[in-house]
């Protein structure tokens, strides 16, 4: 049996298939059975835009993936040193290039008619995703492009999504987010 046309289709189907991001976490404190964890395309000033992942509470756990595709264009801002909010930037703020760009923020709801997405009157929560005092940031853009600012803030951005791990203190320590990194996600104020 000649296996080399199976390698051949399985080779390629491998390399049609891009990965996503994967976030794994666990969650201090309780919420009810049909809380939602989930992802939001965001504003600069933070308001949810688009929901692009949810998923339940399972056993204090999570597991968000994180499709490949890009958010739609309304989701999407220019990304200029006036609007880039994220954790650790503090001005003055340099691009190295035009790119578009959509920052993922986390939430949590209650889907309290169990459709699996989040509607108008379910109100949604910001948590904040940590892993240990560093906090983990997730954002598309269109190009590859770089992003510094004041106490040594790099980041590096690839095109497509982005997550990184911002540690904020004398210094700003930017690291690339692992598949393997569990964030914990706290529920209690």
């Amino acid at each position: 049996m000649n296996l080399r046309p199976l390698l051949i289709t399985i080779s390629l189907l491998s390399a049609g298939q891009a990965l996503g991001l994967t976030i794994r976490g666990s969650v201090e404190g309780s919420g009810p059975d049909d809380t939602r964890v989930a992802g939001f395309v965001v504003s600069p000033f933070g308001q949810a835009v688009e929901e692009v992942t949810s998923v339940p509470l399972e056993n204090g756990r999570f597991v968000l993936e994180i499709p490949t595709t890009a958010p739609t264009a309304r989701a999407q801002v220019d990304l200029t040193p006036q609007n880039v909010t994220w954790p650790g930037v503090i001005d003055p703020v340099q691009v190295s290039g035009q790119a578009r760009v959509a920052e993922l923020k986390f939430f949590v709801y209650r889907d309290v008619n169990n459709n699996g997405r989040r509607d108008d009157n379910e109100p949604l929560r910001d948590v904040l995703p940590s892993v240990g005092r560093a906090t983990l940031f997730v954002a598309w853009v269109n190009t590859d492009v770089t992003v510094k600012a004041s106490k040594g803030y790099a980041a590096t951005l690839k095109r497509g999504w982005n997550a990184l791990i911002v540690d904020v203190g004398r210094a700003v320590a930017v690291q690339p987010f692992s598949d393997s990194t569990v964030v914990t996600v706290r529920l209690t104020r």
